[in-house]
């Protein structure tokens, strides 16, 4: 039997509160999502001025990300290299950038997503989520 990494609450809150100091720190009112391994929503929080809309596009990148085990900007550039083919993927809910999976040794422990700004800009909000937990 294997031993499996999973986040611990000490884990997800620090990664909400660096995610949230990176947007407000760059004013973008954003939502910002962290699910686990499985695509169940951990912790959320949809910023000052961000839209209803960016409520279900983070949480779809966060849960793509996780399901998929890869940055949901894999799947944008599929798409626009001409992978049409892939937008009818069964349960993959946003392929925009802005997911990202949380990989501890080998090992899928959720992702963070996020929406409101450029999905570069995005990005950024989830990177800086991660790096305060190490990944």
């Amino acid at each position: 039997m294997k031993t499996k990494f999973v986040l611990e609450l000490s884990d997800i809150k620090a990664m909400a509160m660096a995610a949230e100091a990176e947007a407000l720190r760059n004013h973008w009112a954003v939502s910002i999502a962290i699910v686990d391994d499985g695509g169940a929503l951990l912790w959320f929080a949809r910023l000052d001025g961000a839209t209803p809309l960016t409520v279900q596009i983070a949480t779809g990148k966060a849960r793509t990300a996780a399901l998929g085990r890869s940055e949901t900007k894999l799947y944008e550039d599929m798409i626009n290299e001409g992978r049409a083919s892939f937008l009818s993927a069964h349960s993959v809910d946003c392929m925009l950038e802005g997911g990202l999976p949380l990989i501890k040794d080998g090992q899928c422990l959720g992702a963070v997503g996020v929406s409101g700004v450029r999905s570069s800009d995005d990005a950024q909000v989830a990177r800086a989520g991660m790096a305060a937990i190490g990944l």
